[in-house]
Parts: C-alpha cells; structure tokens; sequence
C-alpha cells in the first residue's frame, strides 16, 4: 500500500497534487509520503510484536540516505544499519541513538572503524579477519572492548537477481560457513573485541521466505555450537532483504517472515536485529518527470524524458521493472500503445522501459515511476554533468524539499584547475 493516488483526475501524494510540487520545484524529482514510510514501519514492527520477538530494527541506509527519512524512521524508534562512515554520520545528523547502530560492510577502512569506535554505536558486523585484528587495535588502544557480530555466509542461495545476492560462498560477503567456528575463537582471543553475536545477510528483493529459513536454521546450529564452546551469544543479526511488488512478485507478508524467525531462532532467547531497507521505503517513494518530446522512429516510439539513468539507475542496472503512469488520469477507455520510455543520456542504457504499453501521453506531460524510494536518488550521480535531482517529502497537505536541485555553479565549485593550468 501507498499514498500515492489519483483525486479527481489527478495523482496526489497523500493530499498534495503531484503537478503542483513540479510546479514549485521543477522536474525531475523524487517524492516521498510520510505516511507510506510510517505505515511500512508499522507494519513490519507490529508483525514482530504480535510474533513474540524480542527484536531492533535498524533501517538500512543504504536503500534511501536521507537525514528527513531517516530521521522520519528514528522518531518512530528504529536504528540504522550503516555502511560507511558517511553513511554514519548521516544516521547520527537524524537522531538515531548510537546504541541502535550496526555498522556492515565488507571494506571498512581504519578511519571509519576509528570513527564507529569513538561513537561508541551497539555493533560492529566483522566481514574479514583482518578486519577483526585492525578492529581489535583500535579498540585496544582506547581501552575498551568493542562489541561485534561476525558476519558468517550461509552458502544459501537467495533466488534473486545475480546482482543482490550476497549469500553463497562465491560473494564477496561475511565469512565462509565451514570457518565461522575458527574465526570466533580467534575474535575471542583478541584484547578489543567483544563477542557478543552472529550476522547473516543474505541478499535483496526475496520473495520466498524458504532461503531466510534455511539461513535462519544455519545460524541455529552455529548458535548452538559457540555456546556449547562458551560464547555468550545474545544477538542475531539477520539483515534484511524481503521484498516488494514492483510488477507481479508476491513477496510474503512481514508477518510470515517474522513467523519464520519465531519458528526458527525464537526460543534462543536472543535479541533480534533486522535491517530492513527496500521494504520500508520503496513503494513510498516515486520519480517525477516531464516529457520532452516524442519521437517517432524508424521501428518504434519514443517518450523522451527530463530525467534519465543517472537519476535512477535500477533499470539499466538490474533490468527493474518500475510502473509508468501519467500526473493525469488517463480515460478508462483511452488506447494504449507500446512505447519506449527513455532518457537524455547519450546511452543507450538510458531506458526505464521498453515497448511499454501506455495511454497517449504527449510532450510537456507528466509522468512517475514508481516504486522508486529505495535505490534511487541513493544511487544517482551527475553522469553528463546532470544535477542531482531534489528529493520532496510530503506530509498530509504539506511537503518540503529535503535535498535541493545543486546549481551547475554548486558543482563546478568542487572543482579546480592546477597551477599549470
């Protein structure tokens, strides 16, 4: 569900006309609804709750970075998974506690680890031994311990896009299955760490609870034996990566993943963390673009739109589907044609959708693709020297621009020219 609707002929973002922030804003642009980022979360802690666990979430920040969504999220008691140290400070600059901070990742450099340290955040994911030992250093020379999770993998496969698969023993991710027992009595040994649980992620955009169980019973049994070892194991990280409809898919309902869990690990006595990103916040945001012209070529035709790849990358990336409509409603008997939708970009991978049937949409109207909140503006750049778009969040009848439109004179101020020059 989400708050994105047509009013008498016109598509609103809960109670503000779409057109009317184009209007004020300029396009393109992203928008997010307040009230679809609260029900998502709502929802999915509820699950939790009516499940019997004992569980933190932590929004994960890599889906959508945001300090006004982060923040949104905090309010409402989540944490944050981060993945770098910008990533960090963005969750500190929205509010969240440290003490409901896990910072993943596979390459941490020793400035960021320095960094999460002197925070003092509730964890750190360990993906490497010598991640452990430089960990173990700087923990040491603040003397203190610092708590962590290693990152075990599973050797699960995921079922999902090549791309965002992250837990078989090919990914670059966590520590491999068959050494998990090795690497804890080495962190244990270790003067700047604390133990104090286990990590598995294993990818994005799961539509089937069947792999998160099969993970979920791996962790089990490697809980079962640390603590026959003498690990005080408390805390299970389990990442995120259920998913959502972004055209057909079916993805389980939170609370058939948190039955999963219960039925699983519910009886350990361990809290539990879950880093969900994609299923808060995608479908609670959309890209709003105009149209610049149609084209008609030789085979097929074109709507050319004002934005482009690098304002939303998932479809060239991945192949994503995301749903087209226009700001206006179209008839329920207007025709529908197969179009191709693309961008400005000199590439050819600058097409959100081929041979897309749609209502007559002409040049100057308005469209939106959907399901755009998470992975989108996150993973935008400036590719043909394009600004990065702005980012609106609504709220009832209200809305506000939560990351400006930069100048071409913002940007061009990052850069300089050396004396030879």
């Amino acid at each position: 569900m989400n708050h994105f609707d047509y009013v008498n002929g016109q598509l609103q973002a809960e109670q503000v006309p779409v057109a009317e922030i184009a209007a004020q804003v300029g396009t393109p642009f992203y928008c997010y609804s307040t009230a679809t980022l609260v029900r998502h979360y709502t929802v999915f802690t509820q699950a939790l709750a009516e499940a019997g666990l004992y569980a933190q979430v932590c929004f994960a920040l890599k889906a959508n970075p945001n300090v006004a969504v982060v923040r949104t999220f905090a309010q409402l008691g989540a944490g944050a998974d981060v993945v770098s140290e910008g990533e960090l400070r963005r969750a500190l600059a929205a509010g969240v506690p440290v003490d409901r901070i896990v910072f993943s990742g596979v390459g941490k450099t020793e400035a960021e680890l320095t960094f999460a340290v002197a925070k003092g955040i509730m964890q750190i994911n360990v993906e490497s031994e010598p991640e452990l030992e430089a960990l173990s250093k700087i923990a040491t020379a603040r003397g203190i311990r610092m708590p962590i999770a290693i990152r075990v993998n599973p050797d699960v496969d995921a079922g999902t896009h090549a791309k965002i698969t992250t837990g078989k023993k090919e990914n670059k991710f966590g520590i491999e299955w068959t050494r998990a027992h090795e690497v804890y009595t080495k962190a244990r040994a270790l003067p700047g760490i604390e133990v104090v649980g286990i990590a598995c992620h294993i990818g994005s955009q799961l539509t089937d609870v069947e792999p998160f169980r099969q993970a979920f019973l791996r962790v089990r049994d490697l809980v079962a034996m640390l603590r026959a070892d003498g690990f005080h194991i408390r805390r299970l990280d389990l990442g995120g990566g259920l998913g959502i409809p972004y055209e057909s898919e079916e993805p389980p309902h939170p609370a058939v993943y948190a039955k999963a869990i219960k039925d699983t690990l519910g009886d350990l006595g361990c809290k539990i963390v879950l880093e969900p990103g994609r299923l808060l916040v995608g479908n609670a945001g959309i890209l709003v673009s105009r149209v610049i012209y149609v084209k008609e070529g030789a085979t097929r035709t074109f709507l050319i739109t004002d934005a482009a790849m690098n304002d939303l990358m998932r479809p060239a990336l991945y192949e994503a589907h995301h749903t087209i409509e226009p700001v206006i409603e179209p008839a329920k008997d207007a025709p529908r044609l197969p179009v191709d939708v693309v961008g400005p970009v000199c590439e050819t991978g600058d097409t959100f959708a081929k041979q897309r049937s749609l209502p007559p949409i002409q040049a100057g109207d308005l469209i939106v693709l959907r399901t755009a909140g998470a992975y989108g503006a996150a993973m935008s750049s400036t590719y043909n020297t394009r600004p990065l778009v702005p980012e609106v969040l609504v709220k009832d009848n209200g809305f506000a621009v939560v990351r400006a439109r930069p100048s071409f004179d913002d940007m061009l101020a990052l850069e300089s020219l050396p004396d030879w020059l």
